[in-house]
């Protein structure tokens, strides 16, 4: 058995530009998924995945009430949609990059997917 999951195992994220930098929202399927996440799904960690973009001063912003949490991103988008050399500069991908983060694996992990995915 593996020792970790990627983050769309039991989540979803959607992302895009604001100015010169993005958000992306990611929304946990559950109630578990999303307590799981308040412990394994930081700032630093997100900046770590994100590494080869230089991201600074990432911000995480809970979300309780819809299971979710908004990280923004200053300046990764590298001055931004008009002005970027970079193939998404509008930070689209930005959540499916997000998504493929490796997290440990959780011995709860039914509990945290939707049903269709669980057997």
């Amino acid at each position: 058995m593996n020792n970790t999951i990627s983050l769309k195992e039991i989540a979803h994220a959607r992302s895009g530009d604001k100015g010169t930098g993005a958000n992306v929202g990611v929304i946990a399927y559950t109630a578990a998924g999303y307590a799981f996440l308040e412990q394994e799904l930081t700032s630093e960690r997100l900046t770590k995945h994100l590494h080869e973009l230089h991201p600074q001063g990432v911000q995480r912003y809970s979300l309780p009430g819809i299971r979710a949490y908004n990280f923004v991103l200053p300046s990764i988008l590298d001055g931004g949609a008009s002005r970027s050399l970079r193939i998404d500069s509008q930070g689209k991908v930005l959540a499916l990059a997000v998504l493929e983060m490796q997290l440990p694996r959780p011995e709860n992990l039914a509990q945290m997917q939707p049903k269709s995915h669980q057997s």
